[in-house]
């Protein structure tokens, strides 16, 4: 196939409400569910071979392959004589979790100005778990959206002072200070970008901002009814 073949596997969405599989979750290619045909398996095959390959060795990327898929299992309760498992774990706890199996300490903390106390929450149990947390907020340095060339207007209140947020200084900052990993706390859409290619340690998001529904966007995913439906049949107003 040609390599610029488009891969979709939401389409597999109908095979595992079918029969509870996917064809990448056999091991039996005689019962397994057909691939599609922008099965990313079958076009770039080459890639997820080599990209395997990587996590052989003794690199960090291979560490983190380890313990992440440690963690997956840890985070899970299994039931005596069956094959019940039950999940036991918040993702909080996955994330100490895993910070202790790597050997990682100093934890810097990535936050909204919006989200201070749960940082500071996240803070007090980082450090009962004798972690080492390191926060830092988006407004640091205080300075205003009009810098960033901004226009008044389009403000969230025009008129009055807001900062912009600095998700650069937020990593330059965390690199400053050696950070073993970093987790974003509730950064805005671009602005956690900016993190995550500035930031010399992994990162992790704990929090991910959704202003209407609680910080859980999965939430306009669900429900063939659901109030955001809309968004597949009309198109978004800027």
């Amino acid at each position: 196939m040609s390599e610029e073949t488009p891969v979709s596997c939401s389409k597999c969405s109908a095979a595992w409400q079918k029969s509870g599989t996917t064809n990448c979750w056999s091991d039996d290619p005689a019962s397994a569910p057909p691939k599609p045909g922008n099965c990313p398996s079958g076009a770039y095959d080459y890639l997820v071979k080599e990209a395997f390959e990587e996590y052989r060795g003794d690199s960090e990327e291979s560490r983190i392959a380890l313990v992440a898929a440690r963690v997956e299992g840890l985070c899970y309760q299994r039931t005596a004589g069956s094959d019940a498992i039950t999940p036991r774990w918040t993702r909080v706890e996955d994330t100490i979790a895993f910070a202790k199996l790597m050997g990682y300490t100093k934890i810097g903390i990535a936050t909204c100005l919006g989200l201070l106390e749960e940082a500071d929450r996240l803070v007090a149990i980082l450090k009962a778990q004798g972690l080492e947390p390191l926060s830092v907020c988006c407004k640091a340095g205080s300075i205003d959206k009009r810098e960033l060339g901004l226009e008044e207007e389009v403000k969230v209140r025009p008129g009055t002072f807001e900062p912009a947020c600095n998700p650069i200084a937020q990593a330059e900052i965390c690199n400053r200070l050696k950070t073993d990993m970093n987790i974003i706390l509730g950064l805005c859409v671009g602005h956690d970008m900016l993190f995550n290619r500035r930031s010399q340690a992994p990162v992790t998001t704990l929090v991910v901002k959704d202003r209407v529904t609680g910080h859980n966007p999965i939430a306009v995913l669900h429900g063939q009814n659901f109030y955001y439906k809309r968004l597949q049949k009309q198109e978004l107003k800027l």
